[in-house]
C-alpha cells in the first residue's frame, strides 16, 4: 500500500494514522477500497449514502455527513424531498472516483439507503440487524441468524447474511421494485415483534438498552425511507478495522466472530473466492405478499 494516488484522486496526508492501534493510514484505507471496489461499489452506486468521517482518525470524534459540500467535485448527488417537505441534495456515489473522493475527505464508513436514486420510494432490500446484548456469545448470534433464515423461508423470502463489522450479524432480504416503504416497515416490525414475543428470553424488539442483557436486539428500524445501514465491504470505524462482510450461509458456522474480517483479511479472502458469497442477490425478485399475510399487523 504505497501509492499516493488512487484512480484520479490524490490522497493528501497519506501517512495520517486513522486506526492508531493498527497503524493503518489514510492511504491504507484508500487502497483497501480500491482493492475491493468491484465488490463494494454495487452496494452504494446510485444510492443516497451517508458517510461516517474521521478526518483525524478513529481516536478522535467522528461525524455523519449526508449532504455534499464544497470541494467534493468527484461525488455525484441526488436531490430529494425530505420528510419535512424541504428539498435537499444528498451524496450519491456513482463510480470508484466518488468513493475514493469521499475517503480523501476522511470517510471510513458508508451507509446507503435501501433504495436507488431513481426509485427512492421503492426499497429493494430489507435489513434485520441482530445486535447482541451483554452476555450473548457469537454462537448464539449465528443460531439466531439461521432461525431468521428458516422463518423468512417459510413466507417465501430468501435471505443473505453478513457480519455487521460490529458485534452482530445482518440478515438481508432482497425485494423487487414494486414494494413500498409502508409495506416494508409493516412486515419487518411485525416479524421482529413476533419472534420477540415467541422467545422473549432470547430476543427483544425494542430499543431499550437496559433490557438487552443476555438477549439479541432485533433492530428492524433501518427499513424506512431515509434510514440507512452499513454497506457490504464497508470498513467500520472500530478497533481492529473490521469490515461488514457478506458470507455464504454454509460458511457462517466456520466463523469465530466479526474480528475474522478486517482491512487486511478481506482483500485476501476476496482474491481466493471462486464465486460471490451473495451470488444471485442483485437479480433475485421477491415480494412481500405472503409475508404480509402472515405478519401483517398495522404500523404503530
Amino acid at each position: 500500500m504505497s501509492r499516493q494516488a488512487t484512480d484520479d484522486i490524490v490522497v493528501t496526508h497519506p501517512d495520517r494514522v486513522l486506526y492508531p492501534e493498527l497503524g493503518v493510514t489514510k492511504l491504507d484505507v484508500a487502497e483497501y477500497y480500491r482493492a475491493v471496489m468491484a465488490w463494494f461499489l454495487p452496494g452504494v452506486r446510485r444510492r443516497p449514502t451517508s458517510i461516517l468521517r474521521f478526518p483525524d482518525g478513529i481516536g478522535e470524534q467522528g461525524f455523519f455527513q449526508k449532504h455534499p459540500m464544497r470541494g467534493m467535485s468527484h461525488v455525484s448527488h441526488v436531490r430529494l424531498r425530505e420528510e419535512s417537505g424541504k428539498w435537499a441534495d444528498y451524496l450519491c456515489p456513482s463510480d470508484a472516483s466518488s468513493v475514493i473522493g469521499l475517503v480523501q475527505f476522511g470517510a471510513i464508513e458508508f451507509h446507503p439507503w435501501a433504495a436507488q436514486a431513481d426509485s427512492l420510494d421503492e426499497p429493494d432490500y430489507l435489513v434485520f440487524d441482530l445486535d447482541p446484548g451483554k452476555g450473548v456469545n457469537w454462537r448464539d448470534i449465528v443460531e439466531a441468524a439461521r432461525l431468521f433464515k428458516r422463518r423468512l423461508g417459510e413466507v417465501d423470502l430468501k435471505s443473505f447474511v453478513r457480519t455487521s463489522g460490529g458485534k452482530g450479524l445482518h440478515v438481508v432480504v432482497p425485494l423487487h421494485a414494486s414494494c413500498t416503504w409502508s409495506d416494508a416497515k409493516r412486515f419487518v416490525q411485525a416479524f421482529a415483534r413476533a419472534l420477540a414475543d415467541e422467545q422473549p428470553d432470547r430476543f427483544i424488539a425494542k430499543a431499550a438498552m437496559d433490557e438487552r442483557s443476555g438477549r439479541i436486539f432485533i433492530d428492524y428500524l433501518r427499513n424506512s425511507r431515509g434510514a440507512t445501514s452499513v454497506a457490504s465491504y464497508s470498513l467500520r470505524a472500530r478497533a481492529g478495522a473490521t469490515v461488514a462482510t457478506p458470507l455464504r450461509w454454509a460458511d457462517l458456522g466456520k466463523t469465530q466472530g466479526p474480528g475474522d474480517f478486517d482491512i487486511r483479511t478481506v482483500p485476501r479472502r476476496l482474491a481466493r473466492l471462486r464465486s460471490d458469497p451473495w451470488e444471485g442477490f442483485a437479480m433475485l425478485r421477491q415480494g412481500l405478499e405472503r409475508a404480509l399475510q402472515t405478519y401483517g399487523e398495522p404500523e404503530d
